[in-house]
C-alpha cells in the first residue's frame, strides 16, 4: 500500500454513555432463538471496541457518528471500550450470552475473533470499495477505519524525535518508556509485529526486547493512556498508532509521531485498520447491521481524517481537508509493509509467550 493510497477510517459518534453491566444484560435478553434480534424490538446496539476513535471530549469520530446515527435511526449505541485482545476475551467469555452486537478490534484481534466463533458473516453496504487486503472475503469482517502504527515522543523535552530502535537502549530513556502489552492491546501486539520485521524474525526481535526492558515502565493494557503521559513528560516515548495520536495531538501540544528504523535502515510501519463484525448471535443483529451501513457510508467516511485524524476505508474517499493533508505528509518517506495475518493469528500465542520469556513479563 502506497501513501497516495492510505485509506482513512472513521468511527462513530457517541450519544450513549458507556454501557454498564447492567445495561448490557438488559439488552442481551432480547435476541430471538435466530439470535437475529428481531424479538425484542429494543432501539439499541452495543459495540465492543478497541480504544482511539471516542474522544474523552465528546468530539472523536465515534462520537460524530454515533450521534448522527442515533438522530437518524433512533437507535441508541451502548459502548464499551478496551484492548482489542481484552475485548475479544469478553466476548468469549459472554459466548453463552452474548452482549454485543458489533466488535471492533485491530488485526491480529479481529482473524482471533473469528477463529474463535465470535463473528457472522454480513456484508456491509459500501464494502466493496474497501480493498481486498482490508476485508474478509467471507464477509465475516470489514475496516471501517484504516490506521497505521506508529510512536509518540514527547516533543519539548526531545527536539527531535528518536529516529532508531537502537537510540531508545540509551540510559535517558530509563524509566521514561512505556508499550502496551502485547496479547492484551492490538498496539501492544503491533510491537512484536513491528520489532521482527525490522530485526528479521523472532528471535533476533526478543534479543532486542530484552534489552529494552531495562528502560521500560511496564505493562498497560490501553495503548489510549500513554499519549497523555507522553504529552506531560512524564514518558519521552511510547508506542501507539497514527490515528489515535494524530486525533490526540489537537489537544496535547507536546505529542510528536514517529516511526522507528532498524540501525542503517528507513522507518517502517504497517496498516493497523480498525476492523469491524457482527457477532454471531448478537441481541440486535440488524441494529448492528444498520450500524455498519453506516460507518461505511460515504457522509460517515470523509469525517474519518476530519474529525477522527485517520485515513478511509473506502478508496473512493478521498478527503482533501486540512488533517489529510498533514497525515499524508506524516506517511511520506515511511515504508509500509504487509504482515503475513494468518501466520501472525495462527503463531501468536507463541509470539506472545516468547516475549513474556524475553522480558520475564
Amino acid at each position: 500500500m502506497t501513501t497516495g493510497t492510505l485509506a482513512l477510517r472513521t468511527a462513530a459518534a457517541l450519544t450513549g454513555s458507556l454501557a454498564l453491566a447492567a445495561s448490557l444484560t438488559a439488552c442481551g435478553g432480547s435476541a430471538t432463538a435466530d439470535g437475529s434480534g428481531k424479538g425484542g424490538g429494543e432501539k439499541t446496539v452495543t459495540v465492543y471496541s478497541a480504544d482511539g476513535l471516542k474522544s474523552d471530549k465528546g468530539d472523536g469520530w465515534y462520537d460524530k457518528v454515533f450521534a448522527e446515527f442515533t438522530k437518524k435511526t433512533g437507535i441508541e449505541v451502548k459502548y464499551v471500550e478496551g484492548g482489542s485482545g481484552e475485548m475479544v476475551q469478553r466476548a468469549v467469555r459472554e459466548k453463552t450470552n452474548t452482549q454485543a452486537d458489533v466488535l471492533i478490534t485491530l488485526p491480529p484481534f479481529i482473524q482471533q475473533a473469528d477463529g474463535k466463533g465470535l463473528l457472522q458473516a454480513y456484508v456491509p453496504q459500501g464494502s466493496d470499495k474497501v480493498n481486498g487486503a482490508d476485508k474478509a472475503a467471507d464477509g465475516k469482517w470489514t475496516s471501517v477505519v484504516n490506521n497505521y502504527f506508529g510512536f509518540v515522543y514527547n516533543k519539548k523535552e526531545l527536539p527531535q524525535a528518536p529516529k532508531t530502535w537502537e537510540e531508545l537502549l540509551d540510559a535517558r530513556y530509563k524509566g521514561k518508556l512505556q508499550y502496551s502489552t502485547p496479547g492484551v492491546a492490538g498496539d501492544g501486539t503491533a510491537v512484536l509485529i513491528k520489532s521482527m520485521h525490522d530485526f528479521g524474525g523472532r528471535e533476533p526481535a526478543m534479543e532486542y526486547l530484552k534489552k529494552l526492558q531495562a528502560n521500560n515502565v511496564g505493562p498497560s493494557s490501553s495503548t489510549s493512556k500513554l499519549a497523555p503521559k507522553t504529552d506531560k513528560g512524564e514518558l519521552l516515548v511510547a508506542n501507539g498508532d497514527v490515528q489515535m495520536n494524530f486525533a490526540q495531538s489537537k489537544s496535547m501540544p507536546n505529542l510528536g509521531i514517529w516511526f522507528p528504523a532498524k540501525d542503517g535502515g528507513k522507518p517502517t510501519t504497517f496498516a493497523l485498520p480498525y476492523a469491524a463484525g457482527l457477532v454471531a448471535k448478537a441481541p440486535h443483529a440488524d441494529n448492528g447491521k444498520k450500524l455498519l451501513d453506516f460507518m461505511l457510508g460515504e457522509e460517515a467516511q470523509k469525517q474519518v481524517s476530519e474529525i477522527g485524524g485517520g485515513f478511509p476505508a473506502r478508496s473512493d474517499v478521498r478527503p482533501t481537508d486540512a488533517n489529510a493533508i498533514e497525515l499524508t505528509q506524516l506517511m511520506t518517506g515511511v515504508e509500509v509493509f504487509q504482515p503475513d495475518w494468518a501466520d501472525i493469528d495462527e503463531n501468536l500465542t507463541a509470539h506472545v509467550d516468547a516475549w513474556k520469556s524475553a522480558t520475564g513479563s
